[in-house]
């Protein structure tokens, strides 16, 4: 039965369930859904745009959830219809015309299993991308069973033998100008892990590759199914590191596409070993030009094309909103990223990221002991952790290995994948709580990526056999076939194979987690892999060999083709126009629009994220996270590419693509230095178009030599080798060969890392060394914005000497001899002198080019050669010389905001201020496709002004205080399903002195737990239920109508000896249940969305007000950086007499993230007991964890730990 409730003229919910409502559901539902109405009628009238029919909404399944949290059991959907839009997305969505109450009804029965008569036609109409080779070797099996195989058999053999999965060029036998070479790709990759193995522990064996960690402390429980105290315990742990691409689904729908990207690559570095732990995540997007305004002529150059699906521009915003929601909602930082837009036609091809690359990667660690899977045996269980199978990604894997374009659309169609990373972090929950225990149940672990569960499942069974029950696979869909079931690609689940005894003990911690896990079959020491069908037929029955073992080898030939690219021609006297150009370029531009809406905070343990300075600009070198949060010891990561150069030789290319990443990660101390650095190499290549093969084959062989030689390994990677779209008129276009590098070490300390603001310090000199032969302009922004390539790529200088160059600098770094430090990438020299200037409000440089010896100076500001800028002291410099290093002397600070160049007796001076204007539009252009545009126009004209600025308590040590207490004062922080901000809270507690309890919701529900022995609660940040109808209010319903949840809370602050704290999303929660003036009622404030109708991240600065506030009072007149990260931020006051305890310092927006009335940050009980605040806190204890710090302080710990001392202190005089 179906009910439409009415939220306002053009938006409805409608409601699927199975019995009437009573009046007192009716209450509830209406509450949940804001005030809206149920109608009585059963039928509306109009044109609704609403989700497909057959596809439930991840939103859906969590609203669903809500209902079910409080007391209503009946519904099965519920979904948002809009009435009035004409414009809607065909791959999400569908047109409803006066739905009634079969508005949800499925018609279509599941198809039976069916057996092929004919392999190769059944092949064409479903866009298997069988070879040749693999139909005939298909009907060899079939002859040699005596049956025709299934459609889930034949379809299955094509997911996990497709290119995509298998890597069949990269594994096959190359013949190039008609000689066969010696080694496969994948053979010299794997050869420099087996060359260079010094710091390896697992090199593509599984999800991930591990490399050596240090030893550090974790932060956890020593009971995972239900309440207890958190404690530490000291562990040996792993570096993980992986990334991933999701080019196809983000070229066809570019939201999903990255959001699932992101999750895919979270859940492989959920999946290494027996279970491991994501720690942060990066991002590149790659696209053809945009097109933001009208004026520039490398776009206005290009040929003009009618875009397959998306345009650029809506590519860009929305696969990096897809990417930034699922990483902001799952509780990832994003720390590190990069873009690049491209177009060139040239010698008659077409060239261009029309098909696009999104490439997700990340770093994590787990346990050392753990990071190799253990061998399975007959009787063990297999269990699916997550969520129901959707008909979504079916052949994705097959289709992400063909051309764009070249099936028909509805194939195309049917690989878009659907997202829910609240569901990944409720498995991820119960993977962690797995991982920390002193014994993991775990034997081996996989994640559901392409080919779904048959995947997974067989590659868990792929040593052993097995045999899985289709009935036991959880359904969302129910017209899903048993093909469809096995092989769909619905996202955030995962695979495990456990002892059976086990068991019960991993349901109780899942149910506690609220996450859904099935018992879907056994292992058999049999070599087969069996699905069992729900009636007679078993759609798959093979020899684990029949999927695995004989698989043809392919055969890849081609021919090497030099193809000269032109020069373009350039004059002295246009620099300016030519900077300004080359500054407005995506790639060279300001990337705040992409740093502002993604979380660069969460877990605390964020020590260098992508903003730097007093103005905070997205412009450091490398991400790097702390593996716990006392030992100082981290992960540094980094990336680098050089496409564009590699097209005119894809050899040097690919080495300055290494280069790239290692000048960006160089900057970190890294233990043992250069050597124990691993890398992810990720090709994306046009591949089986004329000459690309052999232009793959000789980037691939450079990768391979290049790494050997500098003493670093490749243990992990992954290809994408159908980077090519074709369009209906036969126009064909072929993305750059790209290799992507991601770099990835253990940093000895985090609170050493170089960033590129320069210091100001009159005494510094600024030195350029240049790990190349010479100035580069090949392939450079420059010439990209003249419509060039060029065909004079400039050689790198000898590993010996790079090796040499590594060596000292991290030698500077741990001497604390090198006060900032940039690479010198996208846009050349100069853009890298003018960031180095850019997040200062004062000061500019004085700089002498004579040293390049180079009288066009074009070459020396434009030069893209991987190099190095960095700022010492005279001894410094000194130092240099004794060393040989080849280094041109720069110059000096000056006083005046301005860039000044001498060279050859010219002079020439910028405008920096100017200039990062200049810098900044581009970034203005594309904030203003997603942000509200009153807000888009105040960051443009504010983000200068808005200087950080802080005044410390007088009484502030900056030491952590080591107390001996009276007595034990409990906190319990409280979460519910989708927090992801509860670890860095209890140890900010734990920290002060705190015996902290982890508490779910659902211990509170179910009376385990009841605050009875509890002195303080701390609601924590997050998105509980994806803040899916409202921030927080699900969250709140639980504990308005389960009666165990409403008494404990109700009777803890009834007592006038607590203490509570909420914090973004749990200030949500204080506000949706009247928890700082229960007298307020009516007019108690509420949150709301912010102005900029969008997710904020930033760190600026709040003012501690004069107050009573217990945990504040004593940092009254302070001004004090702080992060924040919030959709919905902003106070509304309601006309209420609040007791405003904290205001963000400035009070226009984007210093004031929200626009929240009076610029309030955090209001207090009356009684000064009860604090709620939006911004984090927790995340901002440790000076690492700051944007930017008081420059002239060296604390071990930041003031905001005050707050929780104040609170520990306030507690034993009052509990």
């Amino acid at each position: 039965m179906i009910s439409f409730f009415r939220n306002s003229d053009k938006l409805f919910f409608v409601v699927e369930h199975k019995s009437e409502f009573s009046e007192s559901e009716v209450d509830r539902l209406e509450w949940l859904f804001s005030g809206s109405k149920l109608l009585k009628e059963k039928k509306l009238k109009g044109k609704f745009i609403g989700p497909r029919i057959e596809m439930t909404t991840p939103w859906s399944t969590n609203a669903v959830e809500i209902t079910k949290n409080i007391g209503i059991n009946s519904i099965s959907r519920i979904e948002i219809l809009k009435l009035g839009y004409d414009n809607y997305d065909s791959m999400t969505e569908f047109s409803y015309k006066n739905p009634d109450e079969n508005i949800f009804h499925l018609k279509n029965l599941p198809e039976k299993v069916k057996y092929i008569e004919n392999i190769n036609q059944y092949n064409l109409e479903e866009g298997l991308a069988l070879s040749f080779e693999e139909i005939d070797y298909l009907d060899n099996v079939s002859k040699r069973l005596k049956r025709k195989l299934t459609d889930s058999e034949v379809f299955g053999f094509s997911q996990v033998n497709s290119e995509h999965c298998r890597h069949k060029i990269f594994n096959g036998k190359f013949i190039i100008n008609g000689k066969e070479m010696k080694k496969s790709l994948f053979e010299m990759i794997k050869l420099t892990s087996k060359k260079n193995p010094k710091n390896l522990i697992s090199a593509y064996k599984d999800n991930v590759a591990f490399i050596k960690g240090p030893n550090i402390q974790m932060f956890t429980t020593n009971i995972k199914d239900s309440v207890d105290f958190y404690v530490t315990k000291n562990i040996k742990s792993s570096i993980s590191l992986k990334a991933e691409t999701h080019n196809f689904p983000t070229t066809v729908e570019p939201f999903s596409g990255a959001a699932t990207g992101s999750g895919g690559e979270i859940r492989d570095r959920m999946a290494g070993g027996q279970a491991s732990f994501p720690l942060a995540g990066t991002a590149v997007y790659m696209t053809s030009y945009p097109r933001l305004v009208e004026n520039r002529s490398w776009e206005k150059n290009q040929i003009q094309k009618k875009w397959l699906y998306q345009n650029p521009k809506d590519i860009l915003i929305k696969a990096s909103n897809g990417a930034s929601d699922y990483g902001n909602k799952f509780g990832q930082p994003l720390i590190c990223g990069s873009v690049l837009t491209f177009e060139h036609t040239e010698k008659n091809k077409n060239i261009g990221y029309d098909k696009v690359i999104m490439l997700a990667g990340g770093i994590g660690y787990g346990k050392e002991d753990e990071t190799m899977k253990k061998e399975i045996k007959e009787g063990d269980y297999v269990v699916v952790l997550g969520g129901d199978n959707y008909r979504i990604g079916m052949g994705g894997g097959a289709v992400s290995s063909l051309d764009t374009g070249e099936l028909k659309n509805k194939l195309e169609l049917n690989a878009v994948q659907r997202s829910n990373p609240e569901m990944q972090k409720r498995v991820c929950n119960v993977i962690r709580a797995l991982g920390e225990e002193d014994k993991n149940p775990i034997l081996s672990i996989h994640d559901h990526g392409a080919g779904g569960h048959l995947n997974c499942l067989s590659e868990l069974l792929e040593e052993t056999g097995g045999e899985i029950i289709i009935k036991k696979l959880p359904v969302g869909d129910p017209t899903l076939s048993e093909k469809e079931i096995i092989g769909n690609e619905s996202q955030e689940r995962m695979g495990l194979v456990i002892k059976k005894d086990n068991f019960e003990k991993i349901k109780k911690i899942a149910d506690r987690e609220r996450a859904p896990i099935y018992h879907v079959g056994e292992v058999k020491e049999n070599k087969k892999l069996i699905f069992k069908g729900k009636n007679k037929i078993d759609p798959i029955n093979l020899n684990l060999d029949d999927f695995f073992g004989s698989s043809p080898m392919t055969i890849i030939k081609d021919n090497l083709q030099k193809i000269e690219y032109d020069n373009p021609k350039y004059h002295s006297n246009l620099i300016i126009k030519y900077l300004e150009n080359v500054l407005s370029l995506e790639s060279v531009a300001c990337k705040d629009w992409l740093t502002n809406k993604v979380d660069r905070c969460v877990t605390g343990r964020v020590a260098t994220q992508q903003s730097v300075g007093e103005i905070q600009l997205p412009l450091n070198n490398l991400g790097v996270m702390a593996l716990d949060f006392i030992s100082n010891k981290g992960i540094a990561t980094s990336i680098g590419f050089s496409p564009i150069v590699s097209l005119a030789d894809e050899k040097i290319g690919a080495e300055y693509s290494i280069l790239k990443s290692l000048t960006n990660i160089i900057w970190a101390p890294i233990r043992k230095g250069l050597e124990n650095i691993s890398l992810s190499a990720n090709w994306m290549w046009p591949a089986n178009n004329s000459g690309e093969n052999a232009r793959l084959y000789e980037a691939v062989k450079s990768v391979s030599d290049f790494a050997i030689s500098l003493g670093v390994n490749i243990p992990t990677g992954k290809d994408s080798l159908s980077m090519t779209q074709k369009y209906p008129d036969g126009t064909k276009v072929l993305s750059p060969g790209t290799v992507i590098i991601s770099a990835a070490a253990e940093t000895s300390d985090i609170r050493k890392v170089i960033k590129p603001a320069a210091i100001k310090d009159f005494d510094s000199e600024f030195i350029f060394i240049n790990f190349c032969k010479g100035t580069n302009l090949t392939g450079s922004s420059f010439y990209q914005t003249l419509s060039q390539i060029g065909n004079n790529v400039i050689q790198t200088k000898d590993p010996n000497s790079i090796i040499k160059y590594f060596k000292i600098i991290q030698e500077m770094i741990h001497n604390d001899e090198i006060l900032s430090g940039h690479d010198i990438s996208s846009g050349g020299f100069i853009t890298s002198i003018l960031e180095m200037n850019f997040p200062n409000s004062t000061h500019g440089m004085e700089l002498n080019l004579n040293g390049f010896n180079e009288d066009d100076i074009v070459k020396i500001l434009f030069n893209e050669s991987p190099g190095i800028v960095i700022q010492i002291k005279k001894d410094g410099v000194e130092r240099l010389s004794k060393e040989n290093v080849e280094f041109i002397k720069l110059g000096k600070l000056i006083e005046e905001r301005k860039l000044k160049f001498l060279h050859n007796n010219k002079r020439i001076e910028l405008d920096i201020d100017h200039f990062r204007d200049i810098w900044f539009k581009t970034s203005f252009l594309l904030d203003s496709e997603q942000t509200n545009m009153d807000e888009c126009k105040s960051r443009f004209l504010n983000y200068k002004n808005q200087k950080l600025k802080y005044k410390f308590p007088n009484s502030f040590t900056g030491k952590i205080k080591k107390g001996s207490y009276k007595k034990n004062i409990i906190a319990a922080v409280i979460r519910e399903k989708g927090i992801n901000s509860e670890r860095e809270m209890a140890y900010m507690l734990h920290l002060s002195g705190f015996e902290v309890k982890d508490v779910h919701m659902t211990d509170l529900v179910s009376g385990k737990e009841n605050l009875e022995n509890v002195n303080m609660v701390v609601f924590p940040g997050g998105f509980s239920n994806s803040d899916v109808l409202g921030s927080a209010k699900g969250w709140a319903g639980a504990f308005k109508y389960n009666e165990k949840a409403k008494k404990a809370i109700n009777q803890f602050y009834s007592r006038s000896n607590t203490l509570s704290l909420g914090v973004c999303n749990g200030c949500q929660l204080m506000m949706e249940l009247n928890l700082i003036d229960k007298k307020l009622n009516g007019n108690h404030p509420k949150m709301e969305h912010n102005n900029s109708k969008k997710f904020e991240c930033t760190f600026s600065g709040i003012d501690i007000l004069e107050s009573n506030s217990v945990m504040l009072k004593n940092l009254s007149g302070s001004t004090l950086g702080i992060w924040s990260a919030h959709g919905e931020g902003k106070f509304n006051l309601k006309g209420a007499d609040v007791n405003i305890v904290a205001k963000f310092h400035y009070d226009d927006y984007p210093g004031n993230p929200n626009g929240s009335e009076k610029s309030a940050a955090a209001i207090a009980s009356s009684d000064g007991r009860h604090l709620a605040i939006m911004p984090h806190l927790e995340r901002s204890i440790f000076p690492w964890n700051w944007g930017h710090y008081e420059p002239n302080r060296k604390d071990d710990i930041s003031p905001w730990i005050l707050p929780f001392q104040n609170a520990r202190k306030w507690l034993e005089e009052n509990a």
